[in-house]
C-alpha cells in the first residue's frame, strides 16, 4: 500500500516537470466589458476588442468613464487602457497600407507597361542606328582615304599625260609619217619619170 502511495505521488510530482519545457505566449486578443455602473458591477452592455479607440471622460485608479466613437458611454477597468496602439491594430493598419501600396504599384506597372515597350523599341532602333552610323563612318573614312590617294596621285602626275593619249599620239604620228613617206616616195618617182607613176 505504501509503495502504491509513493508511486502515485512520484507520478504526480513529474507532471509539473513535463509542463516546464513548453513554450507559451501572451495573447494580444483582449475583450473588455463596458459597464453602466462605475464599479463595473452587473452585466456589461458591450464587449470591446483590442484596439478599440475611446475618449476618456474621467479616470481614477481602478475605473475610467469613457465615450466610444459612436457616442455611447460607460465604465471600464482602467488597468486595461493604454496610450499606445496595440500590436494587433498596428499590424492591421500596416497590412492595409501595404495592400494599398501593392495595388498602387500594380497600377503604376500597368501605366508604365506601354511606355516601357516604347522605350524598348526605341532602344532597339537606337542600336540599329548606331550600327548604321558605324558603317557609314567606316565608308566615309574609306572614301576619304581614297580621295587622299587620288589627290596624291594627281599631284605626282600633274605635268604628265595619260598613257592612252601618248599611245594615240604615237599611233597618229606613225600613220601620218607612213602616209607622208608614201606620198613623198610617190612624188619623187613621178618627178623622176616625168610625171608618170611607175611601180
Amino acid at each position: 500500500m505504501r509503495r502504491c502511495f509513493w508511486g502515485i505521488i512520484g507520478i504526480l510530482g513529474l507532471i509539473p516537470l513535463s509542463a516546464l519545457g513548453e513554450t507559451a505566449y501572451v495573447t494580444d486578443n483582449l475583450r473588455l466589458g463596458l459597464y453602466e455602473a462605475e464599479d463595473t458591477s452587473g452585466r456589461p452592455t458591450r464587449m470591446l476588442g483590442s484596439g478599440q479607440a475611446m475618449e476618456i471622460l474621467s479616470r481614477d485608479r481602478n475605473y475610467a468613464n469613457v465615450q466610444l466613437p459612436d457616442g455611447s458611454e460607460g465604465w471600464v477597468k482602467s488597468a486595461y487602457l493604454v496610450e499606445d496602439k496595440p500590436a494587433k491594430l498596428i499590424v492591421a493598419e500596416l497590412t492595409a497600407e501595404r495592400d494599398a501600396l501593392l495595388t498602387e504599384l500594380d497600377e503604376v506597372k500597368k501605366a508604365f507597361a506601354e511606355p516601357a515597350a516604347t522605350i524598348d523599341a526605341l532602344r532597339t532602333d537606337a542600336l540599329t542606328f548606331d550600327t548604321q552610323l558605324a558603317e557609314s563612318n567606316s565608308r566615309a573614312n574609306a572614301l576619304e582615304e581614297e580621295k587622299t590617294s587620288i589627290r596624291d596621285l594627281r599631284e605626282l602626275y600633274k605635268g604628265s599625260l595619260p598613257f592612252s593619249w601618248v599611245a594615240l599620239a604615237i599611233g597618229v604620228c606613225l600613220m601620218a609619217g607612213i602616209l607622208l613617206g608614201m606620198w613623198w616616195v610617190d612624188r619623187q618617182n613621178r618627178v623622176r619619170h616625168g610625171g608618170i607613176r611607175i611601180y
